[in-house]
This record gives C-alpha cells, structure tokens and sequence, in this order.
C-alpha cells in the first residue's frame, strides 16, 4: 500500500463526492482531526489522529 498524501486525500475525497465532516463521521473521529491531518498541522501519532490517519491511507499502521 502506497502512502497518501493530503492531496491524494483530497482528489480521493473529491472523486467520492465526500465531504470531511462527512468522512470523520464514518471513520468515528472528530472532523476537525481530518482537516488538520488534510492541512499538515498534525502528523496522526496517536489517539483520533492516529487513526484517521491510517484509515484515510496517509500513514502505515494498526487500529486496534
């Protein structure tokens, strides 16, 4: 899997006519957490982050 970036977030989000509240909601975290992962302000570590930030494709990691 090939790791994306918040530009590749974006199109991809784009393409699926999704928005970011949108996309929060169904992945369980907060919008806020996926605008500012999209913005580069936070790298999803740990917690919320960490978790958007794998499920949008942006990171390589486990959910648990």
């Amino acid at each position: 899997m090939e790791v994306k970036t918040p530009e590749d977030v974006k199109e991809d989000l784009y393409r699926r006519g999704k928005s970011v509240p949108e996309v929060a909601r169904e992945i369980g975290v907060s919008p806020r957490i996926v605008y500012e992962l999209l913005r580069g302000r936070i790298k999803g570590r740990r917690g919320q982050a960490h978790k958007a930030a794998v499920v949008l494709g942006m990171k390589r990691g486990v959910i648990e």
